[in-house]
Parts: C-alpha cells; structure tokens; sequence
C-alpha cells in the first residue's frame, strides 16, 4: 500500500499476514518506485519482513529508458535521497509491525549504492545489507552489518574489478561478505520488467539467497 511516511516521504509499505516481521527497507534503481519495486516489498512480506520502498526521486517520478532514467536521476538533489533514506531506515524501525531493532536493506543498482552508504554510515540502524549490482567506495570500518551481493557477468556500470574491490574493502573491514556472480549476466538481471537483461533462473537463485540470508541476520536468534 502507498503510504506517507512524514519526513521520510512517499513510499510503498507492505506487512507480513501476521502482522509483524522484521524490517526490510528496499531501494529502487534509477527507474524510480516502479510496480517491479513494490513487487519487491510484496514478496518480502510473503516471506515474513515488514518491507518499505521509499519514492527516492519524489513525486511518482518513473523512467522507462536509460535515457530517461539518467535524465531524471540528474535531476534529483542527493542531499535529499540521503534524507529520504535516512528518515525512511527510521521510520520503518518505529513501525509497531517492526519487530527488529536494527533493519536489512536491500537495494538495486543506484540503490545498492545507497544502502551501501546507511548500512556504513548508520551501523546502529542496519544489520544487512543485498546489494544488486552496484557498489560504493566509503569507509566500511565502522558499519556492524553482514553484506552480501549479487553481480552479473556482463556489466557496464560494475566492472569485476569494482565488484572484487568492494568485496575486499569489505572483507578488509572484518565484516561478513557472501558475494555472488551469475554467468551470463548483465545489469538488471533480476528486474522482470526489463525484457532483454532479465534472466529468470539467476533472478530466482539471487532472491532465494537473499530471503534466506536476511532471514538469518534480522530473525530473532
């Protein structure tokens, strides 16, 4: 369901049919809060997590080329997706549905790159972090999250070289890394509405590991 989260913006907010589940808050790539986003949420919340997609670009702003989506990812004041996302991780912890102290993020491409960027700069807020094929090169030392990642083969905004390099930045840092490459892969691989990268076997592998990875680091233990 849409919902206003005051400060946080605009977003897509799902709860589990029991009512409560730990938090996930998911990122959209540069297309902006497209149905394939809040399917996301919606099978997160099949799969038990309280799940929130804030509208990073404002105002139902959707692209549905690569054109449009750069156009209209240079329009956007980053000062106020790092708000939007801060104010979104906290709005999903005070959520009554919530019932974990510190949330996963999970995010594609641009929004791997944010989540990237909470889960190091707010280690009190994020306890995992999926990234889909996209990177950040920050400090890690001081985040508290386990990482993991899903990278294609083929990509021509995350070369091998930058998705090894983040893996070691990372492993370098002390954290818990599970890094994963499909062969035969390009950028988007996961997203069922981009017919010519979407790759439905990797697609499936990468959200089977992911439930279970954010299952293992946000359930009660």
């Amino acid at each position: 369901m849409a919902n206003d989260l005051g400060s946080a913006g605009s977003a897509y907010a799902v709860v589990p049919d029991s009512g409560s589940g730990p938090g996930v808050l998911v990122l959209h790539a540069w297309w902006g809060l497209t149905p394939f986003f809040r399917s996301v949420c919606d099978r997160l919340a099949d799969a038990g997590f309280v799940a929130v997609a804030p509208d990073l670009h404002g105002d139902g702003r959707t692209a549905d080329t690569p054109d449009e989506a750069e156009a209209l990812l240079a329009s956007t004041d980053p000062n106020r997706t790092a708000h939007l996302v801060v104010a979104s991780l906290s709005a999903l912890r005070a959520m009554p549905a919530t019932t974990s102290e510190r949330v996963g993020v999970l995010g594609f491409s641009m929004g791997a790159s944010w989540g990237l960027w909470s889960a190091a700069r707010w280690p009190d807020h994020v306890a995992a972090s999926v990234s889909y094929y996209g990177g950040q090169d920050i400090d890690f030392s001081g985040a508290r999250a386990a990482f993991q990642g899903h990278f294609a083969e083929h990509d021509e905004f995350e070369s091998e070289d930058d998705v090894n390099y983040l893996e070691a930045q990372l492993r370098l840092a002390g954290h818990e890394v599970d890094f994963h490459r499909y062969p035969g892969t390009g950028h988007w691989f996961t997203e069922s509405d981009r017919a010519a990268a979407y790759v439905p076997d990797a697609a499936e592998l990468a959200w089977s590991r992911t439930v279970e990875f954010l299952h293992r680091h946000l359930d009660p233990s």
